[in-house]
């Protein structure tokens, strides 16, 4: 792709970073926003930079959040008893979409993964552990993308918190294995959320 201009190509070449945007989606896209007003791009890249610098990670679950505890964390209304353990943001804003979910979070930053060298401690999981180990907690489900390095997870996190007093459960697979959670549709997740089982079940399917 030749470029007239040296500016041009060089945005068209940061926009194509984007994951699922190719050299010419990024073309595109950088004319378009050439033909918007100065304000309009202005706008967009000042929400960008004040994004990166800006956003923190609840001190609590992990989740983003523009102050140091997410609303969800800091609602009094959600029940302190009962936390959903998922991969990332983008899960939660999956679960709290069906409005099935009157608890808490706990966000793990990824799953277990050998082949991509993620291990546990690249995870969240000794502040989960902390939180059971604490008695406040009553129950843990297990929200994970039911694929290979999901149920790796779920099975590490479960072998670390055995023989502490809560219960555990997973999302019913209503959700077909090797789904990504953050597919499914709200109808699904949200009965899956519903009718979940004990996690020591699954174990056994």
């Amino acid at each position: 792709m030749e470029f007239s201009s040296k500016l041009l190509e060089n945005a068209v070449n940061q926009v194509s970073q984007l994951p699922g945007i190719g050299k010419r989606t990024a073309l595109r896209l950088v004319l378009h926003l050439l033909k918007q007003p100065i304000e309009q791009t202005s706008a967009l890249t000042g929400a960008l930079q004040t994004m990166r610098n800006d956003l923190k990670f609840c001190k609590s679950c992990h989740n983003i959040s523009d102050l140091e505890f997410c609303e969800i964390c800091s609602n009094p209304h959600r029940n302190e008893e009962i936390i959903c353990v998922v991969e990332d943001i983008r899960d939660v804003m999956a679960i709290e979409n069906t409005s099935s979910h009157k608890g808490l979070y706990h966000v793990l930053g990824g799953k277990i993964s050998p082949i991509d060298g993620v291990g546990p401690h690249d995870l969240n999981i000794p502040t989960l552990v902390e939180k059971v180990k604490s008695g406040k907690v009553k129950e843990l489900i297990f929200a994970l993308s039911p694929t290979m390095e999901g149920d790796t997870t779920n099975f590490y996190i479960f072998k670390q918190i055995q023989g502490l007093q809560v219960e555990t459960s997973t999302i019913a697979r209503g959700i077909s294995v090797g789904d990504e959670l953050e597919y499914a549709d709200e109808i699904t997740l949200g009965r899956s959320i519903l009718n979940r089982i004990p996690f020591e079940s699954s174990l056994k399917s």
